[in-house]
């Protein structure tokens, strides 16, 4: 099994994390037994989060009793520090724990830093000190804000979307980390769905020897394919290369990653997936998303109160309103067709 040290802080783990934010999808008993699979098959890095509702009470109940033999990260959305130690001190409750190894400000607005004037970044310092965290981290999905966390010498890791749609300007990012021994944490390896092919996600990210894929895992079966590519690593031959440039090609320029930072929306629209709704009929069994409960969910877009909301709060700078309406009329296309 390939295995991956993060940068600085040393930690060295199975080259597949496990991504648990669809774990919060699933029963308590589903989750403890897709978690304790993953462990049990090599996998030894779990990422979480407060704002993954229940998710870290599934890790805390799987891995209560072999809590040193895993490594654990989650997040705080704080804004500020007395908002900073009560997610702290409820998540080290959630995971049955009294440390989290990695502990990452969630997708902040702007890089803590010390005299900010917010606390956070002090507030991470003592809790370092007392042993609480281990190691400092921080997750975004603006470049400009990853690379600014990255020169900035303050953060053990970033955890950032990486996958073989990145841009030139991502890979100088991850290569940046690789020089300045920052651990690297590719979250949406699979681009949020849109990538369909695991073993080409997978051989892409094995160039990379410091970079940590986190995959978000909700099914056996997807626990299966990861767990299968240890020991019989996806190679990238020509198919898979010719695979990768074809989904470039088709997924360049502007699409919805499925993020959801843009969410709740006032109208009531499920923004993140109806947003790309185009892709996913094309690329995904269509007939998951032709049903009455689809149907319904993208009628909502013709409720659309054009308030902005969702555009300003985009990490991609998408026009999310123009995105919706180009997807709602491709939706009603492509139904109108079927019958």
């Amino acid at each position: 099994m390939r295995r991956i040290t993060l940068g600085r802080t040393g930690i060295n783990v199975n080259a597949n994390g496990f991504g648990a934010l669809p774990v919060q999808r699933v029963s308590l008993s589903d989750a403890v037994y897709l978690l304790q699979k993953a462990f049990y098959n090599g996998i030894d890095f779990f990422d979480t989060a407060r704002y993954y509702t229940d998710s870290e009470v599934k890790l805390g109940t799987a891995f209560e009793h072999i809590r040193d033999r895993i490594t654990i990260a989650t997040k705080t959305g704080a804004q500020n520090a007395e908002e900073f130690w009560k997610d702290l001190e409820t998540s080290l409750e959630n995971l049955r724990t009294d440390h989290v190894d990695i502990y990452q400000f969630h997708n902040p607005a702007f890089v803590p830093m010390p005299g900010d004037g917010s606390g956070l970044y002090e507030a991470m310092l003592e809790a370092k000190k007392q042993g609480k965290i281990r190691f400092i981290g921080i997750t975004n999905h603006r470049i400009a804000l990853a690379e600014q966390a990255v020169d900035s010498g303050l953060y053990d890791t970033l955890q950032f979307p990486f996958s073989y749609l990145a841009s030139e300007r991502e890979i100088a990012l991850v290569k940046k980390c690789e020089e300045k021994n920052i651990g690297f944490i590719a979250m949406k390896a699979l681009s949020g769905g849109l990538i369909n092919n695991s073993a080409a996600a997978y051989a892409f990210m094995a160039q990379y020897s410091g970079v940590l894929p986190i995959w978000g895992i909700q099914r056996e079966k997807e626990l299966d394919e990861f767990i299968s590519y240890q020991d019989n690593a996806p190679r990238l031959s020509g198919e898979l290369l010719a695979l990768i440039e074809h989904d470039k090609a088709e997924l360049a320029g502007e699409f919805c990653r499925g993020c959801g930072y843009c969410m709740p929306c006032p109208a009531g629209i499920e923004i993140n997936n109806c947003a790309r709704m185009s892709l996913m009929l094309r690329r995904a069994p269509w007939q998951e998303y032709t049903t009455p409960v689809w149907h319904e969910k993208m009628a909502k877009i013709k409720e659309c109160k054009e308030c902005g909301k969702c555009k300003t709060k985009c990490p991609y700078s998408l026009d999310t309103p123009a995105l919706l309406k180009k997807n709602l009329e491709d939706f009603e296309r492509f139904t109108e067709n079927l019958k």
